[in-house]
């Protein structure tokens, strides 16, 4: 079995921050959203389709340079703020099954996320949205990082914290368990997975081991 992990909201605790910087951001554009905003609509999805989702509601694009410009702040921020989820490293070596990370983030952001919390020398397998046609929730890059690391899709188990990556996972025929302890997780976060189609909800990655083992058993 393949575990197949986010990284925003499952690795790192990185969108209460992130949302904060988005909203700012656009906030200063003349796009105006609060951080709550940003966390309903696009937690879970690449910037290039967030992006492209602001652009066709307020019927105007933005900058040509938004993206560098936004991912320059949130790197700085990351450096200096930016934290594991708790426990989350003593549940992965835990765990005897092979690992990979497919996140919506680009590259540089999930190498940077992984290094400052401590977690890069977890993952050999590491895969971006930025690789494929269409992001979460489309199925497309769970399907790819399977394919990649040689397993079927009925042989992974994802791990995510957002309705569109459980969408997604559900979409590629993989098995899915919904994350609801990051910093962003309000309390109908639950809810709003197991609507996406998350079978099971995890509250604490110290929990995670025993969970792997119930659907590796089946029992789950």
């Amino acid at each position: 079995m393949l575990l197949v992990f986010d990284c925003d909201g499952v690795l790192v605790d990185s969108e209460p921050l992130a949302c904060r910087i988005d909203a700012e951001f656009l906030t200063e554009l003349g796009f105006p959203y609060t951080a709550q905003e940003i966390t309903t609509q696009f937690v879970g999805v690449s910037l290039k389709d967030m992006m492209a989702r602001i652009e066709a509601a307020h019927g105007r694009r933005l900058p040509d340079d938004f993206g560098e410009r936004l991912n320059r702040t949130l790197f700085t921020r990351f450096e200096t703020e930016l934290q594991p989820i708790a426990d989350i490293r003593e549940a992965i070596l835990a765990l005897p099954h092979p690992r990979c990370v497919a996140s919506s983030s680009t590259h540089d952001r999930i190498a940077l996320s992984l290094r400052v919390t401590g977690l890069a020398d977890l993952f050999a397998n590491v895969f971006s949205a930025s690789e494929v046609a269409r992001g979460k929730p489309a199925p497309d890059l769970f399907l790819h990082a399977a394919a990649r690391v040689g397993y079927a899709p009925d042989q992974c188990l994802v791990i995510e914290d957002s309705p569109a990556g459980v969408r997604a996972a559900c979409a590629a025929g993989m098995r899915v368990i919904g994350f609801v302890g990051g910093g962003h997780c309000g309390p109908a976060h639950a809810d709003k997975l197991r609507d996406a189609g998350a079978p099971v909800i995890l509250e604490r990655m110290a929990d995670l081991p025993e969970m792997v083992r119930r659907f590796s058993s089946q029992t789950v």
